[in-house]
């Protein structure tokens, strides 16, 4: 499978080395030319620098001919224009998007996009261990 990445943080980083280890072909899109680094000097992939918004930066990274796609950036905007662009223009059908705002992962996962929500999961785990507490000391107080 041939999947692109934008973003080289530690999330999309991280997600590009398993998906390489897992036997994937893997290419990476950051505006920082530095984040290259962090996909250390044996990453097989290409790093694509520049604005993932570009579909000049998209297509340079092979785009069209992706069978996934992540957007991985820090900014949720961008995550969700861009994930939109590779599913509707680009045709991509596994297109995974990072949104931080809870809300806005609801509706855009209503609207069809596979989204993950690390606030969401942080407020589910950290109720979820708060009960377990509640529970085994009894009132909690």
């Amino acid at each position: 499978m041939f999947v692109v990445v934008v973003g080289c943080g530690r999330v999309g980083a991280q997600v590009a080395r398993d998906l390489v280890e897992d036997g994937h072909d893997v290419n990476v899109i950051d505006q920082n030319a530095e984040a290259l680094q962090r996909l250390g000097s044996d990453f097989p992939g290409e790093f694509v620098q520049g604005v993932a918004l570009e579909t000049t930066v998209l297509e340079a990274a092979g785009i069209e001919r992706a069978d996934a796609f992540v957007a991985a950036t820090n900014g949720d905007n961008t995550n969700l224009v861009i994930a939109q662009i590779a599913r509707d223009r680009y045709l991509i059908d596994c297109v995974i998007v990072r949104v931080l705002d809870p809300a806005r992962a609801k509706f855009y996962e209503e609207k069809g996009l596979v989204t993950v929500c690390p606030t969401r999961t942080a407020i589910d785990r950290m109720s979820q261990a708060l009960r377990a507490f509640a529970t085994t000391d009894g009132e909690g107080a």
